[in-house]
């Protein structure tokens, strides 16, 4: 209800409010004893509530036109909702028996591996997968309007804000002996390890029910504030860039440490790109400096007393190096053997969604929609990284860095995915990012094409386009930026 308010006063319930509940990860709706205990998280209520306004719009078939029409990757995404649909009912029953899987335990809890057959994750794996897909078609419907893509922005934000500050809570509350102080809110049937230790450091799992889960949380959220600051210079974007980023040094999640190496190749490889040039700006300078003062400070803290940073080096042992040697990594790269060798026993149809759970992304995809559902998925990963591209300069430069930050955000997804996910389900984020990029490379499409009606090359369609009110003309979407 208080996110409903905030979406209302912030001019975007829907969108606001829905893209803000994401940043409640244990927060559940109601618990589903009938799909074995599954608690579908708050995100699902504001989707469907999403879903359904979309639905009841008094021109929704011609909006679907209008959408299916120009919009091909939607046609894509419907294929590959309907083989997940298929394969989730009909693969773990056409191939019992067959192969092997690691499913949850119904009585003891844990993952145990059984011969593969229907399981209640068939439907509850599924109906997450669809829910995504579904919210990208609704989404990409109402951003066909210039004006919904700022509520995207303030969404995000609001997002943003809510995540790390639940996260400053959880450590501090943690610091002064409170211990779990987000417990009222952690309502799904997950198991909670939110009082854990690592090398004698908390901890920190924020809204989430682990560390893991936070860690992979605030890597899209940093990959959104960081971008968004790069683009704009804003500084609220830059103030929740340096929280997220302390946050993730002190979550003592591998998740979060690997996938921050994984990230920072990129901005490492602009920063030398940028020095070789010798076209540094002024953000490329802040970051060079805040590197070079941060490697002085640790210099001269390890010169004064080396067993200072001792702490710090057995954490990163712990959760970094000897992961892959501990049990529980050497159970997770179990997970992922098994799960190639059912796609191998499955002639590369799959055994089904929900059917088994592996420990990487790419490798879930693979095991559980075959071939088919992954070449689909690869198609829809390769329009999201492209992003705006060359059509950028056919939207104002406002909507390019919104698209460019949810881009970065949805890829920083993946990447967290690919180290820990056990889904072939890419994620809301994943599913909302999609539909920003498709519905505003459909809005430049159009403006490039007025632009050329009217006999203009020279000037991008954001600088001479004529603003129409919020309804458009004669009740259709507008597209102009």
């Amino acid at each position: 209800m208080v996110l409903l308010v905030v979406g209302y006063y912030s001019r975007g319930v829907l969108i606001i409010s829905f893209i803000a509940s994401l940043a409640f990860g244990a927060t559940a709706v109601a618990t589903l004893t009938s799909l074995g205990g599954s608690s579908p998280l708050i995100y699902t209520f504001f989707a469907a509530l999403l879903l359904t306004a979309v639905a009841a719009r008094p021109r929704i078939w011609r909006d679907l036109g209008t959408a299916f029409g120009s919009m091909r990757p939607l046609w894509v995404l419907c294929c590959l909702l309907l083989y997940a649909i298929a394969g989730a009912w009909l693969f773990p029953r056409l191939f019992a028996g067959q192969t092997t899987v690691f499913v949850q335990a119904k009585l003891r809890g844990g993952v145990v591996e059984a011969a593969l057959e229907p399981v209640s994750a068939n439907i509850s794996q599924a109906g997450y997968f669809v829910l995504g897909g579904l919210t990208t078609i609704g989404l990409s419907i109402l951003l066909l309007k210039a004006q919904r893509i700022n509520e995207v922005r303030r969404g995000f934000f609001l997002w943003v804000i809510l995540h790390t500050a639940m996260g400053l809570m959880d450590l501090l509350g943690k610091l002064a002996g409170m211990g779990d102080v987000l417990e009222p809110i952690r309502t799904a049937s997950y198991a909670m390890l939110t009082n854990a230790s690592e090398s004698g450091f908390f901890r920190i799992a924020g809204a989430f029910s682990e560390a893991s889960g936070f860690g992979a949380s605030s890597l899209t959220c940093l990959a959104f504030t960081y971008t968004y600051w790069r683009k704009t210079g804003a500084a609220l974007a830059l103030w929740l860039s340096v929280l997220l980023f302390l946050l993730l040094l002190l979550s003592t999640s591998s998740t979060a440490y690997g996938g921050l190496v994984l990230l920072s190749i990129p901005v490492a490889i602009s920063l030398l790109l940028s020095i070789a040039k010798g076209r540094l700006n002024s953000d490329e300078l802040l970051i060079l400096g805040c590197l070079v003062a941060i490697a002085f400070a640790v210099l001269a803290i390890e010169l004064y007393d080396s067993r200072t940073f001792d702490p710090v080096v057995d954490l990163i042992e712990s959760t970094v190096i000897n992961k892959g040697s501990s049990s529980s990594g050497q159970e997770r790269g179990y997970w992922n053997i098994k799960s190639l060798q059912s796609f191998a026993d499955t002639s590369g149809l799959g055994v089904g969604l929900g059917s088994s759970r592996a420990s990487s992304w790419p490798i879930a995809v693979l095991s559980q929609l075959g071939v088919i559902g992954m070449l689909s998925l690869v198609t829809l990963v390769v329009v999201l990284a492209r992003g705006m591209g060359k059509l950028g300069v056919w939207v104002d430069p406002e909507t390019n860095a919104i698209v460019s930050s949810v881009r970065a955000s949805a890829l920083a997804s993946l990447v967290s995915g690919s180290l820990v996910s056990g889904s072939a389900d890419p994620g809301m984020i994943f599913f909302i990012s999609l539909a920003v990029v498709i519905a505003c490379r459909t809005r430049a499409r159009h403006n490039r094409a007025t632009a050329a009606r009217a006999g203009i090359s020279s000037l991008p369609a954001w600088r001479w386009a004529p603003r129409r009110s919020a309804k458009g003309m004669h009740g259709r979407p507008v597209f102009s930026g």
